[in-house]
């Protein structure tokens, strides 16, 4: 793919990083904005999808060691969220490889308009308020579901499953803004990893272009852990709403 070592492709894919990983770090939707700059490139949807999974999981990897420099990754929950989403997220990804990404287009918009209607209606079944205790795993299992269901949605496709993490951590586990998006690239970063071990196995992944991206998307996440640290919840909430919002738009005027 010649466009794909232009400079043209070059700074379009760095800059869809750079926002698309600063949006992802913060609340989620980012990659509404790099995989359509891998399929102007040219490349069919299921290799764009697997080939954006380079960025996000060096986005991750960038995101969870900000949160943690910065003492906001609750450590001690790591292993018991990471075991139903990287379950979903194996089973996922093997259906991501035989089966159209529009199969679970309505699973993600349910979720969204879903998850926009409560934090109008009553947001703080969503958002947590300052002080609340986050819960155990084992002590809601339907945010264990939740996040099996983020995994599944996540191995499949990774665009919007942002907002599936968020819903589990924050409304389910009643985490804090800051420590869900700790934990949620914590996630993002496992299923990531097993999802490029399907793509890899199955040569969907085109790897100049993904680490391309993957620089952008490295600095974009780095500098929103210092944004998300040093903004107020209440900004962090209507830029989570704002995000929703637009990707319920998106999902329902793309295919």
């Amino acid at each position: 793919m010649d466009a794909s070592l232009s400079i043209t492709g070059i700074l379009a894919l760095l800059t869809a990083g750079v926002i698309g990983g600063f949006i992802n770090t913060l609340a989620g939707g980012g990659s509404m904005l790099t995989l359509p700059a891998l399929m102007l490139l040219g490349m069919p949807a299921d290799i764009a999808n697997a080939t954006n999974r380079v960025g996000v999981l060096f986005q991750s990897l960038a995101g969870v060691k900000g949160f943690k420099d910065q003492d906001k990754l609750d450590s001690s929950a790591i292993g018991p969220v990471l075991i139903p989403t990287l379950l979903g997220a194996l089973v996922g990804s093997l259906f991501a490889a035989y089966l159209p990404v529009g199969v679970l287009k309505p699973i993600l918009l349910g979720t969204m308009v879903t998850l926009a209607l409560v934090m109008l209606i009553k947001p703080g079944a969503v958002i947590p308020e300052p002080g609340t205790v986050p819960y155990k795993v084992f002590e809601r299992p339907t945010a264990a579901l939740m996040l099996f269901g983020a995994g599944v949605y996540g191995g499949f496709v990774q665009a919007g499953v942002g907002f599936i993490l968020i819903a589990a951590l924050a409304g389910g586990l009643r985490y804090d803004l800051v420590r869900t998006n700790a934990l949620k690239m914590v996630c993002t970063a496992a299923f990531s990893i097993v999802a490029l071990v399907v793509f890899i196995s199955r040569d969907q992944v085109l790897w100049v272009p993904g680490l391309i991206l993957a620089a952008g998307m490295v600095a974009g996440a780095t500098l929103s852990v210092r944004v998300a640290i040093n903004v107020p919840q209440n900004a962090l909430k209507w830029l989570l709403f704002v995000m929703v919002t637009l990707t319920c738009v998106g999902a329902l005027l793309f295919d």
